[in-house]
């Protein structure tokens, strides 16, 4: 496992401890309007949409994100690797998160084992 890059972009960093804290109108600024996020195989576009699967995320489990690694896959995109605990079932999961940056915000997200 590579080590956690110097630095992530900060909108990846400013995005997931937004989304860590519930802070959902935050974690939403950092995502485009025409957005996509693809999560637990369901796909979510758009800002409102979006905003339904922050507060969906944000409510049903507690949990802690602890950051494995990171590193980029192209120009504009990250691949994040993120350990999550919580009161989830399996209690434990190691999910990749693929960002898609487009200037300075987040144009696509997919989050999978």
């Amino acid at each position: 496992m590579s080590e956690p890059p110097a630095s992530i972009p900060p909108l990846i960093e400013s995005y997931q401890a937004a989304h860590d804290r519930h802070d959902i109108d935050a974690a939403l600024a950092s995502f485009t309007d025409d957005a996509v996020v693809r999560d637990e195989g369901e796909t979510w576009a758009g800002t409102e949409r979006i905003r339904q699967w922050l507060a969906k995320t944000s409510t049903e489990y507690t949990y802690t994100r602890t950051l494995l690694g990171a590193e980029p896959t192209g120009t504009a995109s990250w691949l994040v690797r993120n350990r999550l605990e919580g009161n989830f079932p399996g209690g434990v999961v190691d999910l990749r998160y693929k960002f898609t940056l487009s200037i300075d915000r987040i144009s696509a997200l997919t989050i999978a084992p």
